[in-house]
Order: structure tokens, then sequence, then C-alpha cells
């Protein structure tokens, strides 16, 4: 029952805040109802949970944030706000408006600020009295950092729809396939690390023929769908590499990709036992991958996806 209640509150939030709030419009009276009604019950309920009862505005930034976190945290009252800069531009280039936001953006421009997307490699450059004017007694670095009309180079791939701006990657990160195909591999570990029986997934792409990736499940959830299953196993690494873990888990890798292209596609991936660490260096501080640890440590998983 509470269950049922919970899920109720999130579609109904989803709603108000998403699909009228947002919009401009005025939502019926009987969703306004329901709406204030869990607002004062299950939403802040939630909140004192996590300590923050006393909400006004929550900025996002530093990272992507996932699409469906982004719509849960709307539909359940909690005012937060997208936006993207970094310490050369002041911070803010781009901000989530008051209403019409687009979820999956970053935010539209900030009063000021120019901006235009490099035809070449899609890199976000930008310009305004907001952004610096240099690096101090870096005349090298400067050279690098702007382009001859002035604009800086942020570093990041992205596209313009509008006035709103896409994040796509950091260029540094940017794989390049043998076919000459450009990859995100964020934006593909997002997707499909968003299923609940994966914990960590690390894309593979860069001069490779195709996309691959080392996938760490999340051990408790496939347990739980081994025993569902009457799946017999001795221990886990017997579980990991057993076919019907196999067959259900690029499965699910196919569903979470089935709105990129094809060259964007996982087509292969390895299980593995142990998740990235922080002590096997395969982890940053703040959590991100150290692509090229991992690309050493498990360099023979990896060749053997594109051998066979």
């Amino acid at each position: 029952m509470m269950q049922k209640l919970f899920k109720d509150a999130i579609k109904i939030g989803h709603e108000y805040n998403l699909e009228y709030k947002n919009k401009g419009i005025r939502p019926p009276a009987g969703l306004s109802l329901k709406f204030n009604l869990y607002n004062q019950t299950v939403y802040r309920l939630l909140k004192k949970a996590i300590g923050i009862e006393k909400d006004h505005l929550f900025p996002i930034g530093g990272a992507p944030l996932a699409d469906n976190v982004n719509m849960f945290l709307q539909s359940v009252n909690i005012p937060i706000v997208i936006g993207y800069g970094s310490s050369e531009t002041a911070a803010t280039i781009c901000f989530y408006p008051k209403n019409n936001f687009i979820i999956g953006s970053i935010g539209t421009l900030m009063p000021g600020v120019e901006l235009r997307i490099d035809p070449e490699n899609n890199e976000i450059l930008v310009k305004g009295k907001t952004i610096t004017s240099g690096y101090y007694k870096k005349p090298e670095e400067n050279v690098r950092a702007f382009t001859a009309d002035g604009y800086f180079r942020t570093g990041d791939a992205g596209y313009l729809e509008g006035s709103t701006l896409f994040f796509r990657e950091r260029i540094k990160d940017l794989y390049k396939t043998s076919n000459g195909k450009y990859i995100a591999p964020q934006i593909i570990e997002g997707l499909v690390g968003s299923d609940k029986y994966i914990r960590q997934i690390a894309v593979i792409g860069d001069e490779r023929k195709f996309v691959s990736a080392l996938i760490v499940p999340d051990a408790e959830e496939l347990e739980k769908y081994a025993g569902k299953k009457q799946i017999q196993y001795t221990g886990y690494d017997e579980l990991i590499n057993h076919p019907n873990i196999h067959r259900m888990i690029a499965s699910r890798i196919e569903e979470h990709q089935k709105d990129l292209a094809s060259y964007e596609k996982i087509k292969k991936f390895v299980l593995l036992a142990y998740p990235f660490s922080m002590e096997s260096e395969e982890l940053t501080d703040t959590l991100k991958l150290r692509r090229r640890v991992i690309l050493k440590n498990y360099a023979i998983q990896i060749d053997k996806m594109y051998k066979e």
C-alpha cells in the first residue's frame, strides 16, 4: 500500500511540475489538490529523511546529471536547477530558466554570453564580459585556450538548439573508432549504467572497430535475479559467466541504447567480479573513471573481445 502511494506521488509530481508548471500552464484543480496533499505528506517525509526540509533552490553542476534522476527530483518537488560553466567563465555560462527548461539540456545562455559551436569538433566556444581575458603570464597557454577572434575553448563538446545548450562530452574523453566515428563514452555509460543490474560501466572504443564495455554488475540484484530464475551456481565468478546472466544483461543493454546510432552501440561486453576502486587507482577521488588505468588493468579481457 505504501509503495503504491509513493509511486502515485511521483506520478502526480511529474505531471504537476513538468507537464504543467514548467510549461507555464495552470494545472487542473484536481491535480493541484493531490499535489498539495502529497507536498505536505510524502514529499515532506522524503525531504526530512535526507535533511533538506528548508529547501529553496539546489544548483546542480560539476558533472552531468542523469535524466531519470533529474525527473525524479523534479517530481518529488525538490527544486533543482542545472547549470554549466567553469572557473574561467565566472562559473555560469548557462542555467535552467524558471519555466520551459528542457530535461537533458544544461540550460539556456546567461545574458551577455556569446556562444558558438566549433564545426570541426563540436567544441563549446564562449565569449563575453564574464569570461576570463586570459591566464596570468602564460602566453603559450592563452594561444591554446582562445580562438583567433577571442572565444574561450571550454574543452567540452556540445550542441545548441535555439538558446538551449546540450552537453555531449569532454573533448579529451571522446573516442574515435577505427572507422572514423566519434563516440561519447559518458553518454553511453550514463544510459546503460542507469540499469539496476549494473553498478559500474567503462565503455571501450578508442581506435577500435566497434564499441565494447567492461561492466561491474550489482551483485545483490544479480543474486536476486538468479534466485528468482532458479539459476544454479557455486560461486559469484560462475554466476557472472552463466549464459543466462549474459543474455539477460545483453537484452537490458540493448533496451537502454535503442536510441543510439548503430556505431555507438555496445557490441560486446565482459562482466567483472570486482568493482573499480580508488585503491586500484581505477577511480579518482571524485569517483570518475581513470580510463588509462582501466585499459591497462583489463588489457587481456579487452583484447579478447576484439579477437573473437
